[in-house]
C-alpha cells in the first residue's frame, strides 16, 4: 500500500510540473526532471485520507472518510469545482450521500476522481479483490454517484491489486492478462467497454491509443481509467516510462501519472532498477504529518 500510494503521489506530483512551461519531457527521459520540490495535488491530497483510513482502521467507513475528505481539503490543491462545492456542504454538516446525488444535476459525478486516489487501497487488499472491490466501491460512492465514476474506482482497485499480488508471487502478467481479469471483476459499463478496447490495442502506438481511448481530458473515469489501465498493462516493470508516456498523452496529467502510477509501483516497489527513483521521491514534497505513515 506504502509503495502504491508513493507512486501515485509522485506521479501525481511529477505530471502537475508538466503544466508548467518550460518542462522538457526528452529531459526527463534522458535522467533530468525538473527542479523540486514537486507539490501534489488533490488526487494524492484524497489518496492520503483513504490510506489512512485503512491504516488505522482496516477498512472503510463511508461517513468517517468523509468526514476526513471534507476536513482535510485544500482548494489550493486543484480541486474540481464540484468536489470543493460537495466537501464544503459536507464539511457544513451536510451528508454526503446528499451532496454525492446531488452533483452534475442529480446524476451524480462520472468524474476520474474516485480512480485517482483508490490504487493504495487495491495494493492493500492484494490477496483479497473482492474485498478491494467492496472497500473501493463505499470509497468512492462518497463522493461519485454515478455508476461510471463508481467503476472507474473499482477498475483501479482491481489492477493495484493485481499488481501488488504478482510482485509477491514474483510473476509478471502479460499485459491482456492483467486487463482481462480487472475487465472479469467489473460490470457492464462505457468504463468496462473502454478497458475492453484498450486490450484490444495493446500493440496499438501512444497517438492512436489517445485517439480511441482518450486521455483524461474530458476529467470523466471513461476517457481516463482506460487509458491509464493501458499504459499500467504495457509497462508494469517500468515506471518511470509509464510516467513517461503520460506526460507525452498529455491530457489530464497529474491524473493519468497518479493512476497508473499507483498501479505501477504496487508491482515494482522504491528504488529497484525499474521502480520509482529514490531522487524523484526525495523531490516530491513530503506526504502531510496527519497521514500517521512516516516518510521516507
Amino acid at each position: 500500500m506504502r509503495d502504491s500510494l508513493d507512486g501515485l503521489s509522485v506521479g501525481d506530483a511529477l505530471g502537475a510540473q508538466f503544466f508548467i512551461m518550460g518542462r522538457s519531457l526528452a529531459n526527463l527521459r534522458s535522467g533530468t526532471p525538473p527542479p523540486g520540490p514537486w507539490d501534489w495535488t488533490d488526487d494524492t491530497e484524497m489518496a492520503c485520507s483513504v490510506v489512512a483510513e485503512l491504516h488505522r482502521h482496516r477498512q472503510i467507513d463511508q461517513d468517517r472518510l468523509a468526514a476526513g475528505f471534507a476536513r482535510r481539503f485544500s482548494p489550493e490543491r486543484d480541486y474540481g469545482h464540484a468536489t470543493v462545492t460537495s466537501l464544503r456542504r459536507i464539511r457544513g454538516g451536510s451528508h454526503w450521500r446528499d451532496t454525492a446525488a446531488a452533483a452534475f444535476g442529480g446524476q451524480g459525478s462520472c468524474g476520474n476522481g474516485a480512480a485517482m486516489r483508490v490504487a493504495p487501497l487495491g495494493a492493500y487488499y492484494a490477496d483479497n479483490p473482492h474485498r478491494a472491490i467492496t472497500e473501493a466501491v463505499r470509497s468512492a460512492q462518497i463522493t461519485h454517484a454515478h455508476p461510471e465514476g463508481v467503476i472507474g474506482a473499482v477498475a483501479v482497485a482491481v489492477a493495484a491489486g493485481q499488481a501488488a499480488y504478482g510482485r509477491r508471487a514474483r510473476v509478471q502478467p502479460t499485459p491482456t492478462q492483467f486487463l482481462t481479469i480487472v475487465l472479469d471483476h467489473l460490470e457492464t459499463s462505457d468504463t468496462t467497454r473502454g478497458i475492453g478496447h484498450a486490450r484490444a490495442m495493446l500493440s496499438a502506438p501512444l497517438a492512436e491509443v489517445v485517439h480511441e481511448l482518450g486521455n483524461g481530458s474530458r476529467v470523466r473515469a471513461q476517457d481516463t481509467v482506460p487509458f491509464a489501465l493501458w499504459v499500467a498493462a504495457t509497462q508494469l516493470n517500468d515506471y518511470q516510462a509509464a510516467i513517461a508516456t503520460c506526460i507525452e498523452a498529455d491530457g489530464d496529467i497529474d491524473t493519468t501519472c497518479a493512476i497508473a502510477g499507483g498501479i505501477v509501483a504496487a508491482y515494482t516497489g522504491v528504488g529497484t532498477p525499474t521502480g520509482i527513483p529514490r531522487a524523484w521521491l526525495a523531490a516530491r514534497e513530503p506526504l502531510p504529518a496527519w497521514l500517521g505513515v512516516s516518510d521516507r
